[in-house]
């Protein structure tokens, strides 16, 4: 059949109208509108959420108010301090979380592979992690990979796990792990727990002690609600061991600041005392039957794409982190033959 000009261009025009007319519809929400979406949620705050993508609060509102009148269904229930998801913004939340972990994950391989851009690692980390041992890490990395960053933040273990899930972190560093069905655990190194007290406690001129000798005795602890102090409670309990705990804190650094003024003893990670053993202000014993150590893992959100620089991380950590079994075969040994003696 011969279609002449008028027939053939009127209907293809027609039909253009038609679909402009839907495009103007249907409102495609936009990758930039679930990142503001996503980060609202994480932050539980429309403000937060807008700081991180550069962008006004008015704004990031309106692209959350977009997505939520394109669904038909609210999303975020603004009655709550903080923020809550109703049972529809749970599921298009977790979903629209893949997404855009899946997007941004996919870019910095391809930015990392391509270009000169500096691609960073973000790290969430229990404070004496940070602290005492990650320079050595950072600084081989850093001369492997030079197009890539690291920034550590430090919090308490329960934040590490949360800056973790809600995405801030892409690796957390955490002691006496506990298991989570979104969290991959993976095993990194062992610290020996030592004996520690103040140079003028008695047991400082000692060259061992026994378990024994801690029964009733002065004792600065950590928190009850941290992990390393259920460990440490149950393995005093095996042992028909109880201390008086005249202080508690949540982080090995006050606990030293408590030993260097009281007369009290605190059983810690040898790793995190060598600086005060070495300029004389903690004093390290030797205490028979002390085969206790804390675990350091490494930790990830699982279904959360492997960026290469968090892989090239991750293997700089499990290297070096290896030399802590040596370390620790070689000071138990050490502190074993003090006790035979």
């Amino acid at each position: 059949m011969h279609y002449s000009k008028s027939h053939y261009t009127l209907p293809l025009v027609d039909g253009l109208k038609t679909h402009q007319k839907r495009w103007k519809t249907v409102n495609l929400v936009s990758l930039e509108g679930l990142k503001i979406f996503c980060d609202v949620v994480r932050e539980k705050s429309f403000s937060r959420g807008a700081s991180m993508n550069g962008v006004s609060q008015s704004a990031a509102s309106q692209a959350v108010l977009q997505i939520e009148k394109r669904l038909g269904v609210p999303l975020i229930d603004r009655s709550k301090r903080p923020l809550a998801l109703t049972d529809e913004g749970r599921v298009y939340y977790e979903e629209c979380r893949q997404i855009v972990d899946r997007y941004l994950a996919t870019e910095a391989r391809i930015r990392s592979d391509h270009s000169d851009t500096v691609t960073r690692v973000n790290v969430a980390s229990i404070y004496s992690v940070v602290l005492y041992d990650m320079n050595r890490y950072v600084q081989r990395f850093s001369a492997q990979h030079p197009q890539y960053q690291v920034r550590f933040k430090y919090v308490h273990p329960d934040e590490v796990y949360d800056s973790v899930l809600n995405g801030q972190a892409d690796l957390g560093l955490i002691s006496f792990p506990h298991t989570r069905r979104e969290i991959e655990i993976i095993p990194w190194r062992n610290e020996p727990m030592v004996l520690v007290c103040p140079p003028s406690h008695r047991f400082a001129r000692q060259k061992h002690v026994t378990m024994n000798q801690l029964n009733g005795g002065d004792f600065v602890a950590f928190d009850p609600g941290l992990a390393i102090r259920r460990h440490m409670d149950r393995f005093l309990r095996q042992h028909g061991i109880t201390v008086n705990a005249v202080m508690a804190f949540d982080n090995i650094e006050f606990i030293k600041r408590a030993l260097e003024t009281t007369a009290a003893v605190s059983i810690l990670p040898e790793p995190t005392v060598r600086r005060e053993v070495n300029n004389g202000s903690l004093c390290v014993v030797p205490m028979a039957g002390l085969d206790l150590a804390r675990p350091l893992c490494i930790i990830r959100r699982r279904k959360r794409e492997m960026t290469p620089a968090i892989s090239s991380f991750i293997t700089i950590l499990k290297e070096i982190g290896g030399d802590s079994k040596p370390i620790r075969r070689a000071f138990l040994k050490k502190l074993n033959d003090r006790i035979k003696e």
